[in-house]
């Protein structure tokens, strides 16, 4: 009862007129980028939190704006998946599969409208785990000490490339340029400057948010200057006819099974660190395929094609932040970007959070709520709005990008070395893309490595300079064997998951082109 009376307490804190209207703009824009293939949720957030702090927002209409454009863009990823068969986001890979047959036998309405109840259905389920879960969670993580919360930041460094990264040795040295670049500056402890070059700019540190929009927004604008020319996207979006937008009822009744059995297989998905949407979309497919596809329709246009993994991957983006706010360790690229978001605003995730600032977060839960319905209500009535995104070709949209990059952050700082230092991760990002070095374990490295730091000294001086005190208790020797599982899985099966991946689309495609 003291969790609801909270989640009631939230919506007092939402449902007022500047929250409800951040939300609603965080939606309209987040499915917009969702919907444009390249941009996504990480770099539709990663653009927008300088436009944040220049509006000078405080932390709670500040995080619903990012949080709502974070639903947004999963929900948005659904649009260029199903009618142009290329995917907005890698979440939304699978639904290409049964999307685009839909739309080429002229129901790419229903499709769009049945993809934006199942994506409701997964986030509404999702939200209201993040409810009864994460207060749960917060209690465990009262047990925690330096050694555990030492092993647990090692086990989100170790799960975070996941069973679908392409290469684990790529992920591990992200995460260790990170760490890294997360010791530049005046040590805490002796005062001595580290990596700064004699540059007095860098003694305070790499300021994440200008890692991050550089690595994300600025990196998307140079890969879009190496492929010169008018989008592929933009092409075929030219001649895209949506037909009918409302499922039959029968349809729905036929599919709700489907969405419900999705939701939990994408919300323990997203929950777990390192999995993430794309693993949720790819399981929630793969095992609605094996139970309900008597007559092999999955691939030819099947609906429960397009709701299995729209509920899974939404329901993952949901259950991704359950670890971000009751231990502080993201559960996805996305909430690592708003992780640095929080960090930012003086807020610390964690078990904390919802002591101190219990405004803040069941506002932003009670918001999501609001979000999603708000969702639902513009993907139906406004999908050929959204179609005419579409056509908005990439030589006009990237130097917007790049310019609310470059006013947003130097409206942060005021410092043009700032910029100077945005540019150069804005490169970093773009070589490390052409080499396909993963770029969220670097966030996670610059946003953690400070805390991960701090706690491997405190329980250094705790026990006198014993190293056993990082396996003394039974709770650190459960995340140190979490983290060796979670780093030599994928290893094994990584490349099994990935080519199943890869055949399923393959198949897909060749029966829908």
């Amino acid at each position: 009862m003291d969790t609801l009376a909270s989640l009631g307490d939230g919506f007092l804190v939402a449902l007022t007129w500047q929250n409800m209207f951040l939300a609603l703009i965080g939606c309209f824009l987040g499915t917009i980028m969702g919907a444009l293939p390249g941009l996504g949720p990480s770099n539709g957030v990663a653009i927008l939190i300088p436009l944040a702090f220049t509006l000078g927002l405080p932390a709670t209409p500040a995080l619903i704006l990012l949080t709502s454009v974070y639903y947004g863009a999963m929900y948005g990823g659904r649009i260029s998946s199903i009618l142009l068969n290329i995917p907005g986001d890698e979440p939304a890979l699978m639904t290409t599969l049964d999307g685009y047959p839909m739309a080429q036998a002229g129901r790419a309405g229903e499709a769009l409208a049945l993809s934006g109840i199942a994506s409701f259905v997964g986030a509404f389920f999702a939200t209201w785990g993040l409810v009864f879960l994460a207060p749960q969670l917060v209690k465990l993580a009262l047990l925690f000490g330096p050694a555990e919360y030492f092993a647990l930041f090692t086990l989100a460094f170790a799960t975070l490339g996941g069973i679908s990264s392409k290469n684990q040795a790529k992920a591990a040295f992200a995460a260790a340029l990170g760490l890294g670049i997360a010791m530049v500056g005046v040590d805490g402890q002796t005062g001595v400057p580290r990596f700064s070059f004699g540059e007095v700019h860098l003694y305070d540190g790499i300021d994440f948010l200008v890692a991050i929009v550089g690595l994300f927004a600025l990196s998307e604008v140079f890969i879009f200057l190496e492929h010169r020319g008018e989008d592929e996207g933009a092409k075929k979006a030219k001649g895209v006819g949506i037909g009918r937008i409302t499922p039959p009822l029968g349809l729905l009744g036929r599919c709700t099974p489907t969405m419900l059995r999705s939701s939990l297989i994408g919300f323990v998905a997203g929950v777990l660190p390192g999995a993430g949407a794309s693993l949720g979309s790819f399981i929630s497919y793969s095992l609605e395929k094996k139970m309900v596809d008597r007559k092999g329709t999955f691939g030819t246009g099947d609906p429960r094609g397009v709701a299995a993994p729209e509920a899974g991957n939404n329901a993952a983006a949901g259950g991704a932040l359950v670890p971000m706010l009751a231990l502080g360790v993201p559960g996805s690229g996305t909430t690592a970007v708003l992780l640095a978001m929080l960090l930012a605003l003086n807020i610390t995730p964690g078990p904390l959070l919802f002591s101190q600032n219990p405004d803040v977060v069941w506002g932003l839960i009670a918001a999501l709520f609001i979000a999603n319905f708000m969702l639902l209500a513009l993907n139906i009535p406004m999908v050929g709005m959204f179609v005419r995104v579409l056509l908005i070709p990439p030589r006009i949209l990237m130097p917007i990008v790049a310019m609310v990059s470059f006013v947003g952050i130097y409206g942060i700082s005021g410092s043009s070395f700032d910029l100077l230092v945005m540019v150069i991760f804005g490169v970093l990002g773009w070589v490390l893309r052409k080499l396909d070095v993963p770029l969220v374990p670097i966030i996670l490295g610059i946003l953690l490595g400070n805390d991960m730091e701090a706690n491997l000294r405190r329980a250094m001086t705790i026990s006198d300079g014993d190293w056993s005190v990082l396996v003394s208790s039974p709770l650190a020797l459960v995340l140190w064997a979490i983290a060796i599982v979670g780093f030599v899985l994928p290893i094994i099966f990584g490349g099994v998951l990935r080519r199943r991946m890869a055949m399923r689309r393959d198949a897909g495609g060749s029966t829908s082109d």
